[in-house]
Order: structure tokens, then sequence, then C-alpha cells
């Protein structure tokens, strides 16, 4: 069997990347940028002041000065300041000419006529110059980056309304099982909600992903390839359930019978082993996912959501991963690279794992609260507590 690096590796080389289209900037948070960002103005675009306080020459402090005016922000630059005097001076406000320093507020005294300065301003303090953050011609954010709120502050500021980004991959989700009824409908005996769908759909939208829900396929193959046959039509199509080897899990044999060419099947993973991935003649990426809650949702983590990054062109399409210290010991079998659901904590300098008391694949409580999922090499057979180990962190901590 393959193990989770080696089989990313090959999600990653059959992968594409979307189309590109323009979007207004207001909608792109989340978006990946498809071209460089070049500054079309200067940031600041202007010299100003950093502070409130005065303008003054620093030549002329300490001492006590007329106070000649007031220079508002929205202000248009071109005031001057005499000799002998100084401007008070709101922070974003232009600096006037002849002022080459700002002093803060808080050290003068002043009458609203007259202020004091007690000390001398060196040259510069307090003034930021125009240009000094982003110049013309600047890359601001690199092709590649998923735009967050910083990442579009200063794409706005430098006169960037409109941006190019990757088109959102469309994701088909399928689930299959005679036991599931949808989302909202009461159960009979027997009978299990299909909270995967849910799920699933939830973690395609956070790796930027539109998901296309595609309801429930009987457990029979008829079904499931039409079910799938539709679900091609997407840009990737998931599965949840029907991945093993029952006699009703008919995934696999309906993606031979649609031509979809099979690149592996089967992980040292746990949870998570019976994983599918393949290639549609028309292109579309194929991830089988098992039923089981817990399986479903590691796998999605560990091989559909790097390969929905990669589609929309993302330079970084893993999980943040930290070391940890395991504040319990754990027992595992040796050939299977193990993810225990964890939730993270500072202790000092160090991020400390706990694990869920619950790491059974059916167990989606595991899953409730967790930071991050611990992992565990798969030739390592006992981990004993306070041993430092790798983490793949689902939210910041």
């Amino acid at each position: 069997m393959l193990s989770v690096s080696q089989a990313v590796e090959r999600i990653l080389a059959r992968t594409t990347t979307t189309k590109l289209e323009t979007i207004p900037a207001i909608e792109a948070h989340g978006r990946v940028l498809g071209a460089d960002a070049i500054a079309a103005r200067v940031l600041p675009p202007f010299d100003n002041s950093a502070m409130d306080g005065f303008a003054v020459r620093s030549g002329e402090l300490p001492g006590s000065l007329p106070i000649a005016g007031v220079i508002a922000a929205g202000d248009p630059p071109g005031t001057e300041l005499a000799p002998g005097t100084v401007l008070r001076i709101m922070t974003g406000s232009p600096m006037p000419s002849g002022a080459d320093a700002i002093v803060m507020r808080e050290n003068v005294q002043d009458d609203g006529k007259t202020a004091t300065f007690k000390d001398p301003a060196p040259v510069g303090r307090h003034i930021r110059r125009r240009g000094e953050d982003v110049d013309l011609g600047d890359v601001v954010v690199s092709a590649g980056c998923r735009l967050g709120p910083g990442e579009l502050g200063a794409l706005t500021s430098v006169g960037l309304s409109n941006l190019e980004v990757r088109c959102r991959p469309t994701v088909g989700i399928l689930s299959t099982g005679d036991e599931l009824v949808p989302v909202g409908t009461v159960p009979t005996e027997g009978q299990i909600i299909n909270s995967n769908a849910l799920t699933l759909a939830a973690q395609v939208e956070e790796a930027g992903g539109v998901p296309i829900p595609l309801g429930i396929a009987a457990d029979n193959l008829e079904a499931v390839i039409e079910a799938i046959r539709a679900g091609l039509e997407h840009d990737v199509l998931i599965t949840s359930g029907g991945v093993s080897v029952g006699d009703f899990d008919h995934v696999r044999p309906a993606l031979d019978a649609l031509d979809v060419e099979i690149d592996f099947w089967k992980i040292a993973v746990k949870p998570g082993k019976p994983v599918v991935f393949g290639v549609a003649q028309s292109g579309t990426l194929v991830f089988g996912l098992p039923g089981n809650p817990v399986s479903s949702l590691v796998s999605f983590e560990l091989f559909a959501r790097p390969a929905l990054l990669a589609l929309q062109g993302a330079k970084n399409c893993s999980r943040a991963r930290v070391p940890v210290e395991l504040d319990t010991a754990f027992e595992k079998t040796p050939g299977r690279t193990n993810y225990l659901r964890a939730r993270i904590a500072r202790r000092g300098g160090v991020l400390v794992a706990t694990p869920h008391t619950k790491q059974g694949s059916g167990m989606l409580s595991s899953m409730v609260g967790v930071d991050a999922l611990v992992e565990i090499d798969a030739d390592v057979t006992s981990v004993p507590a306070g041993t430092t180990v790798s983490a793949l962190l689902l939210r910041a901590v």
C-alpha cells in the first residue's frame, strides 16, 4: 500500500488548474490569485503623519512656538509650514512643506495658541514617506496566494479593484448506501442520517470549491453507475461509502464500467484505508472515500483538500504542520500511519496535544472541538507521554 505522502504526490501529479476569471475584489476573499498583482499606485500615496501631533521644523526645537493652524486627514497636500511656527496635524494628514518631523500630541503642552516642546525631535520622526510601503510596479501579492483580509486590503489600497483569480472547482458529492436518509429526515430503525454529505460540503467550501450535492445512490451497481456518470460532469467527484470489499460495495466496479482510470486503491493510513483515486476520461478527479464518518472526514483532509487547492493554483496545498507534545501515551500496531483527533493547548512555549478519548472511525463526536490531526508514523508502535510528534492544524491555536 502507498504511504500518505506517496498518495498525495500521485494525486497532485494528475491535477491541472482551473481557468482564470476576473472578479471584483470585494468578492475575492478566499480565492486564489491567478497572476501576480502589480501595484498601480504607490503606498502611501503622499508623505503623511503617522501620529496625531504637531508638524515642526526639527531645528527649532525645543522651545515654545505659535500654532499656525490645523491639517486634517483628507486635506489636500500643499500646506506650507512658516518658519517659527508649528501646525497641529492628524494621523494620515499630508505633511506640510517645510516640516521635517512630527511630535506626538502627548509629548506637547499647548493652550490652543502656543505649543511647548521640552525635547528635540530628530528629522523624519513619525513621518510616513510616499511609496515606502509599496512602490509603483511592485508585486503586491504573488500568483498562487489564497487571498485573506490582509492581501485584499493591500491590493485595493494600490488601486486594484478587480482581480484575476482561478475559478472555483465544482465538486460533486455522492453518498452510497440503502441505509442512508437525507439530512432532515427522521430515520426509521436500521437507517442513519447522511451526515457525510453535509460534512464533505463544508470541507469543500472551506477548501475553496463549490459543493454540488448529488444525493444518495442505492446499493446496486446500476444505480451507482448512473449517479457517478452524472458526477463526472464536475471538476471533482467525491463519493462516500461503497469502496471496500463488501458484497454491496459498488463504487470501484462502477468506476471501471465508466472507464475511470484508477490510480490507486487503499492507503497505509488509519482511519481511511480504503481510499480510491482515479481520473475520468473527461479529466474529472475522482475520490472514493470510506463511508465511516471520521474516515471520510480525515481522508478528505489528507487527499481531496490538497487536490482542490492545487486545482486553484495555490502555492501551498497543505495544512500547517507543527511539532506538538503528546500528553498521553499511545499504542498501535505497525504498518499504517495513524491520525489522532486532538485538541491543542499552549503550555509555555510548547504546543500540547490531547487526543480525543474516542478514536473509532465511526465516532463522529471525536471531531467536535478538534484542532489538529496528530500524526503517528507507520513504523511506530509505542509513543510515551511527553513525546514530540507532528500534527496537522485544522484551525489556528
